[in-house]
């Protein structure tokens, strides 16, 4: 689904941690800026990975970095645990699957829209609703454009893809021309 058990252990620790001091949301949001530090910057992965490192230093420079970012207590303890544990690289997938767990508390449901071109603010509220209608949760929705489907929809919802694109049933023709020949 999302990423690797190991990673969907330590979000489900930290989500029980966060739901029990009444702060999921804000953890998830300094969670997501840590793993979009980490994820931006290939020399901090290579560093917390590289076991030429100490530990020593790893906990010194991620001592720093957690200063200087402010971050609260739970996430200051929870990133020395992945720095002890040399998982700093799972954050992403952290973060994913802490969203995921988020998202089934608050009764949310993601939903990633792409398109050839920007659709109409009244189109894109219609497609919420009906999402909305359908699955009973709060909607958020993500856009995209992606000129390559050189017209339709493309819809993701949790782990389910609607292709309504062009470039998609083109691509069907086109296997039903090869397998006929």
């Amino acid at each position: 689904m999302i990423g690797s058990e190991i990673a969907k252990r330590y979000a489900k620790a930290l989500f029980e941690i966060a739901r029990e001091d009444g702060t999921i949301e804000r953890v998830y949001e300094e969670l997501r800026q840590y793993a979009a530090m980490v994820k931006d910057s290939d020399d901090a992965t290579r560093f917390f990975a590289n076991p030429v490192f100490d530990r020593v230093d790893k906990k010194a420079v991620l001592h720093k970095i957690i200063a200087k970012t402010r971050a609260s207590t739970i996430m200051a303890n929870f990133l020395y645990v992945l720095g002890d544990k040399m998982r700093i690289g799972l954050l992403s997938q952290i973060e994913g699957w802490y969203r995921h767990f988020l998202d089934i508390e608050l009764n949310r449901i993601q939903v990633s829209i792409k398109t050839a071109f920007p659709l109409s603010p009244e189109l894109s509220r219609r497609i919420g609703d009906r999402f909305r209608e359908i699955t009973g949760k709060t909607v958020t929705m993500s856009m995209e454009e992606d000129p390559s489907l050189i017209g339709g929809i493309v819809v993701r919802v949790g782990d389910t893809l609607y292709d309504g694109s062009i470039s998609a049933r083109l691509n069907g023709i086109r296997e039903l021309i090869r397998e006929e020949t």
